[in-house]
């Protein structure tokens, strides 16, 4: 692609930035007022075409204005997009929102999620990070009832699991300071990976007349460590789909698409900068060729986690999207480091 003069890029994001608030395809008559009537209607619609015939716009109708095409908006994300910030207001009512899920990352980033979904009209994901080779920090026993408990396990990649367990043992003080004392001597500080049903077999057969008593126990921090070692999706707004004109061919697919999953964590687990923005084609799975994703990383202490994003349509607000995708990933990489560094 040639290099486009000035005057064709301030054309291009005048465009974009109108029909992306309007969804109207956009005249030349409103780009010459807009552009203070400095230049002819006659050189703004040369203009035009010749941005056509470069693939940044289409024309969809012989009469009509212009609409950004999927390059169209890949140029102006690249090279046009104003580099707006969330104001101090804006940031402070994110950390409000979610300070009170801090010490319970698996609800925090189900609000994250949440939040997003409201305040772009997309389909937010965000997702818990699959390390194998995070570290058990803590494991705690929480009894609910005389015979069943919650074991709660936080690891060192930011994450807590929970599992009720039930016991046909009464689960009081006695029991409780056995499962501390295991816990302190065979889980904290061990990689999740070496929690392994050997290694449950090993440690049951030296309880001696524990066994019966600790099982139950054993097994779900088993089946904790398992989940630590997988990536968790959280999907909010699954139906602002239906709000998207643009993705109303689309939306059947699209659904089917969120709800399998697996492809999802795929193109999660692939992502190789910290921020992601791919537009229709930029996609690896034909059923978002119509779609946008922005997944923006955030990071536990000094490693990347998960991710956190959305899924809409091609015309979005871009400039104020990104940064505050940017932003709340920030946040939440925030909120989970500061709950481990109180371990």
């Amino acid at each position: 692609m040639a290099e486009l003069s000035e005057r064709k890029q301030h054309i291009l994001a005048i465009i974009i930035e109108r029909y992306i608030a309007t969804g109207e395809p956009v005249g030349s008559k409103v780009i010459c007022t807009q552009m203070g009537n400095a230049v002819s209607s006659a050189t703004i619609r040369n203009d035009m075409a010749d941005l056509v015939e470069s693939g940044l716009l289409a024309q969809p109708h012989t009469s009509a204005g212009r609409i950004p095409s999927q390059e169209g908006y890949r140029y102006y994300v690249d090279n046009l997009m104003s580099n707006y910030e969330l104001g101090l207001e804006e940031q402070e009512r994110i950390k409000i929102w979610l300070g009170s899920f801090s010490s319970e990352p698996d609800k925090l980033l189900e609000k994250a999620g949440s939040i997003l979904a409201e305040l772009t009209n997309c389909v937010a994901v965000s997702s818990s990070p699959a390390d194998s080779e995070a570290v058990i920090k803590r494991i705690e026993l929480v009894p609910l009832s005389n015979h069943t408990a919650m074991i709660v396990l936080l690891a060192s990649s930011g994450i807590l699991k929970s599992a009720v367990v039930r016991s046909d043992n009464e689960i009081n003080m006695d029991i409780a300071e056995v499962f501390y004392n295991i816990c302190q001597t065979y889980f904290n500080g061990r990689s999740v990976s070496d929690i392994s049903i050997p290694f449950i077999q090993t440690l049951v057969a030296s309880l001696g007349d524990k066994v019966f008593i600790m099982s139950p126990f054993l097994c779900a921090i088993a089946d904790l460590c398992e989940a630590v070692k997988t990536t968790d999706l959280h999907l909010k707004g699954q139906n602002n789909i239906l709000n998207h004109s643009e993705l109303s061919e689309d939306a059947f697919r699209l659904m089917d698409f969120l709800h399998r999953g697996t492809p999802l964590e795929n193109m999660l687990d692939s992502q190789k900068t910290q921020l992601n923005v791919a537009i229709g084609s930029e996609n690896i799975y034909r059923e978002l060729k119509n779609s946008t994703t922005i997944f923006s990383k955030y990071s536990v202490g000094d490693r990347d986690s998960g991710s956190i994003g959305i899924i809409g349509p091609t015309r979005l607000d871009y400039a104020h999207l990104i940064p505050t995708i940017k932003y709340l990933a920030g946040v939440i990489g925030n909120l989970l480091t500061e709950t481990l560094d109180e371990e």
